[in-house]
């Protein structure tokens, strides 16, 4: 029997979300490697509406656990309907998005079935993996890729013992592979049990807030650090994208200075972007932001500091004070325009 590759297909309304898209393309190079299946996991009711879009991003099977009151999401009831469905497939790998559901579900599902779990993964591979006190071998191991230390280091960690092996993954680190509607895959229906100890809680009302901008999607990214100094300057920063047609996004120190809301931040406790400009205005580059725009198609650097860790990521660097640089590109381009 061939070992499955399970993604959690996380349902937002009728839509499937897009880092379950991105899930299914690397759980595809996973069970490529693997010589395995790749399966998605609908939970809800409607599933069925899912599945022919699952299958041209990639997967082989889906399983369909549906029941009326499984929508809204509830932990239990979902927690309860997973456990049954691993103990009884088996699945040698379980992925899951760190989204808020993501983080609220995966570690309850963990502790249930008494497995590890790496959580806000960055990467995932499969592996050999040698283990280092016994010398004991294990062959085809998911290494779990994830910042550590407060980004400073990045660390695999492995969980050869017990199965499946259990990830959360970021949204916007994997690659959602292109759609194929040719695809053929295989379609289970499962009967799902329920008792009203999994409706403990209720959903009573549910409130959807929009975000105030959409950094995932942008071909351009203007983004402000703390070397922007204040709200006031950072006015700036909004002036050069709204003249670029682009979208405002900012490090995690100008964020935590109150400079612009949280629904900005790029980096590790923010959005992973990938546009195809991204210019930094007084952000110095520490690891934990640069793991979040390093893979944009050109990078301009704005710093007054030689030395500053982003130049070593930039493909073009500007020295010197941003408050005099912004106004010079905006005249200069505006410039052009006319």
């Amino acid at each position: 029997m061939k070992r499955e590759v399970w993604v959690f297909a996380q349902r937002e309304k009728n839509y499937i979300a897009e880092i379950s898209l991105e899930l299914l393309g690397k759980g595809r190079e996973l069970a490529d490697k693997l010589r395995g299946v790749l399966a998605a996991v609908v939970v809800g009711a409607r599933g069925n509406e899912c599945a022919s879009l699952l299958i041209a991003h990639g997967a082989d099977k889906v399983y369909l656990a549906q029941h009326e009151q499984l929508d809204p999401y509830t932990t239990l009831p979902y927690t309860r309907v997973l456990v049954d469905l691993v103990n009884r497939f088996r699945p040698e790998i379980f992925i899951m998005g760190a989204t808020a559901l993501g983080r609220d579900l995966a570690p309850r599902l963990a502790s249930h079935l008494k497995v590890g779990i790496t959580a806000d993964c960055t990467d995932l591979t499969i592996d050999h993996y040698t283990d280092p006190l016994n010398r004991e071998r294990y062959k085809n191991i998911l290494m779990q890729i994830r910042p550590a230390f407060g980004g400073n280091i990045i660390a695999t960690i492995v969980n050869p013992k017990t199965r499946p092996q259990m990830a959360t993954v970021r949204e916007g680190v994997m690659r959602a592979l292109p759609p194929d509607a040719g695809r053929k895959g295989e379609v289970i229906s499962l009967d799902v049990e329920l008792t009203e100890e999994d409706f403990k809680v209720r959903v009573v009302e549910e409130k959807a807030v929009e975000k105030r901008v959409n950094l995932k999607t942008a071909g351009i990214i203007v983004a402000g650090g703390a070397g922007v100094d204040s709200k006031e300057n950072f006015q700036l920063i909004f002036k050069l994208a709204s003249c670029l047609g682009a979208a405002v996004g900012a490090s995690r120190a100008a964020v935590d200075s109150g400079f612009v809301h949280h629904d900005h931040q790029v980096g590790q406790t923010g959005t992973t972007v990938r546009p195809r400009l991204y210019i930094a205005c007084g952000i110095s580059g520490a690891v934990q932001h640069r793991a979040g725009m390093s893979d944009a198609k050109k990078i301009i650097a704005i710093n007054s500091d030689p030395e500053a860790p982003i130049f070593e990521t930039a493909h073009y660097g500007i020295v010197g004070d941003l408050k005099e640089i912004i106004p010079k590109m905006i005249a200069a381009y505006k410039g052009i325009k006319t």
